[in-house]
């Protein structure tokens, strides 16, 4: 009770003061950041990323998947980069054992110098924001399964068992005792590095649940009820040294064992999957969360040296009221921080979340807009759930509305991610967005898509550049990779100067003995790069009124106006020709889709798009 109320007392008065090297404040506390509207994201997973450094890539012992006891397999080792994603390695080829099963073991030694190393390639594309995929220290490829909040993963940086030995010599309770492993050195050279390219970056946690080696868990594990972080978890009961059975039971995420969650408290309101509720977590805990998240903001209490905000995993399985606490600290150390939940599914697969409550100013500046993507989708590409122009219109307008003007303007507009099918590969497919997928749905096409696929896609590309909000790409999505939905989607990145492997065509059922040429292409990447520059050129389609002036079958319509500023944008997401008729007494060029001066009615062809500029 002391050392929670010790905490408690520690945490306001971080809140109260604010003893860092900040900026100016310029934003208020209610208001996304205004970089967070200007920028196009690009998420990167860092083990599937690029290895720079292939002195420091796992061993068996570094590696583990769920549940804790199932080391790696004998003969285990790293999986070459450009292997054929479909093809069991030798050490996984385990009677009963199916590729799905085993391709949780597999690492490919992506790392932070990866990252470091593929900067100038990120800022040729024309980034302006990173997003990282948890890079705590944890078994996992994924990272979400944490050993630890406050160190990289050993396996990131250039000295794992140096890093092992300087974690040992720690309290991990005690702040005062922490200290710099080399990957989190190497982590604050990339956040060095990307700021001086102009680019911010986020870093991604979860503070619902951790992993079974979590230090505080494995305590647990050890006393049981004598632990002093019982109260740490959402522990059931206890084991009974008396009897020969183990008691002991907890709650997972989703009744995940292996992701043990963080117990809630102070709970007034239901709690439901899906839906915002009031409540908090442990005040220990709290305390906790709160001491790593001022040492990646505000790394030996200067904010310039430390991270632009945090992108916050499941956020609807943690209350409000933690929330609430957890936005004030971070804009005491960080004015300009932004935070971004993930506000996903309230009842899958056909409800998606309602973003406002999370929106209001006193919780985050933005959500992952999945939102908008799914309608889309279903616009844009040939799916069994088309919907016309005028449905899509009606269903961005439903989004927008209920959405401050200045939130609404700092959304992430997320399409993919690691949780979702490639984007070629859900516009190549007809299912319902991210039901049936591969390989729940034996017709679910996981080969290289065709070429009417890249089309339509093409056409998403172009609305999602010129749409309200900040543009995000899932990494590898610019070279064209293709893949279902996770694992298929985590896939290492096949970058231009890399030999791959053919991939077996239509995935590891197949009988034909065909294959897919995987290369980096050079056609797609140079599309995304004009895009972006055509975004950054014209700041009235970051700033400026969407409106619409045409939606009519598959013919759509809108414009980009502030002030005197205009950009008109027409698609055409239909097989014949379409006609559009420009607003009268104006006068357009050319940006993509044509060339000189436009006249009053412009003709677009199937599944094309053109973009205009008044003059």
């Amino acid at each position: 009770m002391k050392k929670t109320l010790k905490y408690i007392l520690a945490l306001n008065l971080a809140c109260m003061l604010v003893p860092y090297t900040v900026e100016a404040q310029q934003t208020s506390f209610s208001k996304p950041p205004k970089w967070a509207g200007e920028v196009t994201w690009y998420q990167i997973f860092v083990e599937r990323f690029y290895n720079g450094d292939p002195s420091n890539d796992p061993r068996p012992e570094n590696i583990a998947i769920p549940p804790m006891d199932v080391a790696a397999p004998q003969g285990w080792s790293i999986t070459p980069w450009t292997w054929n994603w479909f093809a069991q390695e030798e050490w996984a080829k385990i009677p009963g054992r199916s590729f799905g099963d085993m391709v949780q073991y597999r690492r490919y030694g992506g790392d932070l110098q990866g990252v470091l190393d593929k900067l100038d390639y990120l800022q040729e594309l024309g980034i302006t924001a990173l997003f990282l995929n948890p890079v705590n220290d944890a078994p996992s490829l994924h990272k979400y399964d944490a050993r630890y909040y406050h160190h990289v993963d050993v396996n990131f940086g250039p000295d794992p068992e140096g890093d092992n030995k300087i974690i040992a010599s720690e309290n991990p309770d005690d702040p005062a005792t922490w200290k710099w492993t080399a990957a989190d050195k190497l982590f604050l050279k990339l956040v060095s590095e990307a700021h001086r390219r102009n680019m911010k970056i986020i870093m991604d946690y979860s503070w619902n649940h951790t992993g079974t080696t979590f230090w505080s868990w494995l305590d647990i594990l050890k006393n049981q009820q004598s632990s002093a972080y019982k109260d740490w978890y959402a522990i059931k009961s206890f084991d009974d040294p008396a009897t020969a059975q183990n008691e002991f039971d907890y709650d997972g995420w989703l009744n995940v064992k292996f992701l043990p969650e963080i117990k809630k408290v102070d709970v007034t309101t239901e709690r439901k999957n899906g839906l915002p509720y009031e409540g908090n977590i442990s005040g220990d805990v709290k305390a906790h969360v709160f001491e790593v998240t001022r040492r990646w903001l505000a790394p030996d209490g200067n904010t310039s040296n430390g991270v632009d905000g945090f992108r916050l995993d499941v956020a609807d399985q943690v209350g409000l009221g933690f929330w609430r606490e957890y936005r004030k600290f971070v804009r005491a150390i960080q004015p300009e921080a932004y935070l971004v939940g993930e506000i996903w599914w309230e009842q899958w697969p056909d409800r998606l979340m309602n973003p406002v409550p999370y929106t209001g100013g006193d919780v985050f500046d933005a959500v992952m807009f999945y939102q908008v993507y799914r309608p889309a989708r279903y616009f844009f590409a040939k799916t069994d759930f088309e919907i016309d122009a005028r449905a899509f219109k009606d269903s961005l307008e439903i989004q927008w509305k209920r959405l401050a003007k200045d939130n609404l303007y700092a959304m992430m507009n997320v399409a993919t991610s690691h949780d979702t099918p490639r984007l070629l590969t859900d516009f190549y497919n007809t299912n319902k967005y991210k039901v049936s997928t591969y390989p729940d749905n034996p017709a679910y096409k996981t080969n290289k898509p065709d070429e009417e696929t890249y089309k339509r896609l093409r056409l998403y590309l172009v609305h999602t550049f010129t749409s309200i909000g900040a543009p995000h790409i899932w990494n590898g999505e610019e070279m064209g990779m293709w893949g279902a939905d996770d694992p298929h989607s985590r896939k290492p990145l096949m970058w231009k100067e890399l030999t791959f492997q053919p991939e077996t065509k239509d995935n590891y059922r197949n009988v034909l003995n065909e294959y897919d040429e995987v290369a980096f292409n050079q056609q797609h990447f140079d599309f995304y790069k004009k895009l972006i520059a055509i975004r950054k050129a014209n700041p009235v389609l970051i700033s400026g009124n969407l409106e619409f002036i045409k939606a009519e079958g598959k013919l759509l319509g809108y414009r980009r106006v502030a002030g005197q500023d205009e950009i008109v944008v027409l698609f055409n997401a239909g097989l014949e020709k379409g006609f559009f008729e420009l607003p009268k007494g104006k006068n357009y060029r050319y940006v993509s889709g044509g060339n000189g001066k436009a006249k009053n009615t412009i003709t677009v062809n199937a599944l094309e798009s053109v973009i205009l500029k008044r003059n």
